[in-house]
């Protein structure tokens, strides 16, 4: 293979904390192996550059841009292009320059796009493979947090939605290949494509470290470990409205119905960038907000449950993956599992109702076989299903078969 690869990340793809980075980064490990690959991606946060010299060390050159602009700013460009927001936040002239002086220098064969608002960098101009990685379908969310709103404050979020789901359609038969997380997702896309025939969709679902959160080899955090409990725990960046509101189902409704039964029982919230209405809850009636902390691997062993009662929620979602790769039961709702595909009542606990959920969790901690038995079976299951060596493998074949027919063809 005579080509080199071009790498265009919404966020950087160093350190795997987060889903999408989690994603990006073991996508962005197996492409290095089969090519040089030039990187351009935008820093979120401060520690963020405190990854840069693995980054560089992966990467053949590397673009990384701190990403400062306003929202504000950025929905009055995309009020102004008509476009969305989602695009015109990640608009910079810089990753355009460096794109335009990669395509001029190096003999790239193909752009890997990783979500959709990178897709903006790709030239029309380009000939090689084209790769968008969208991983969810963001019109769809959107549509969903319209659809829970009502007139006036449904509108942006609609207007997001619809433009969104053209620039979907423009992506998806731009590319040579549009990846989904997994094939729900995918199916999804294709249904909402005023024409799918002219575009390959595929499935490259997420994946887990199963090693890393071996439970064998984490010991629970002591300070959950040494006070009275049970615990639920919650992960999750919770600066995310479907993250708040899961944690709000919990703290209104499924905690203190527990607490009825157990008085001593305490739920931790845990992740980066609580808001005001989040931190605003911490040491209220059981409730133990952590915000961002090195590990989550110890607050999941010290779980007895960890619950996950999303509404709204697209492709598969890391936190459970984590959560039943550290052998812990897991709590959630059945567009969460949509994603997921555990069986439910033998690999996951499954239900959309919070009073129906409150009674799983209340049943779940006065079985204690039934919770062993709930989180062994979960870790087989992602353990058979989503460990990265099996992800990054079918990410070779993929690509592997992308370069051949381009050889071929030249």
């Amino acid at each position: 293979m005579s080509g080199e690869i071009l790498f265009l990340a919404h966020r950087m793809p160093f350190p795997p904390n987060r889903g999408d980075k989690i994603r990006s980064h073991h996508i962005l490990k197996a492409l290095a192996q089969l090519a040089p690959v030039h990187v351009a991606a935008f820093a979120d946060a401060a520690s963020d550059w405190d990854h840069e010299a693995e980054l560089r060390e992966l990467a053949a050159s590397l673009c990384l841009i701190e990403r400062r602009k306003p929202l504000a700013l950025a929905a009055v460009e995309a009020l102004l292009r008509r476009e969305p927001v989602s695009l015109a936040a990640y608009r910079d002239r810089r990753i355009s320059a460096f794109v335009a002086r990669m395509l001029a220098a190096h003999p790239i064969d193909t752009i890997y796009a990783f979500s959709g608002q990178m897709g903006q960098y790709v030239p029309a101009s380009f000939m090689g493979r084209v790769v968008v990685d969208l991983v969810d379908v963001d019109s769809a969310k959107f549509e969903a947090y319209a659809a829970a709103k009502s007139w006036p404050l449904d509108w942006p979020d609609a207007r997001e939605g619809r433009l969104l789901a053209a620039e979907e359609e423009r992506l998806a038969h731009r590319a040579d290949r549009t990846l989904l997380v997994s094939e729900a997702e995918a199916e999804l896309l294709r249904s909402r494509l005023v024409d799918p025939a002219r575009a390959q969709v595929l499935a490259l679902r997420n994946g887990i470290d199963t090693a890393y959160f071996d439970p064998a080899k984490i010991a629970p955090d002591p300070s959950l470990a040494d006070v009275h409990g049970p615990h639920l725990v919650f992960t999750g960046q919770m600066d995310y409205a479907p993250n708040i509101a899961a944690v709000r189902r919990v703290t209104d409704f499924i905690l203190p119905a527990l607490r009825q039964r157990h008085p001593y029982a305490q739920f931790h919230v845990v992740g980066r960038a609580p808001t005001r209405e989040v931190l605003a809850l911490d040491w209220q009636d059981g409730v133990r907000v952590w915000g961002e902390v090195a590990d989550v691997r110890p607050f999941l062993a010290a779980a007895d449950l960890v619950v996950v009662p999303l509404a709204i929620a697209r492709g598969v979602q890391n936190k459970v993956l984590e959560a039943m790769a550290a052998g812990r039961p897991v709590v959630t709702t059945s567009v969460v599992n949509a994603g997921l595909g555990a069986q439910p009542g033998e690999e996951v606990m499954v239900s959309d109702d919070v009073t129906a959920t409150a009674a799983q969790v209340i049943a779940l901690l006065r079985n204690a076989e039934l919770q062993t038995r709930i989180g062994e079976a979960g870790r087989r299951f992602v353990r058979r299903t989503y460990d990265w060596g099996q992800v990054v493998r079918r990410m070779k074949e993929i690509e592997r078969a992308q370069f051949g027919r381009a050889e071929a063809a030249r």
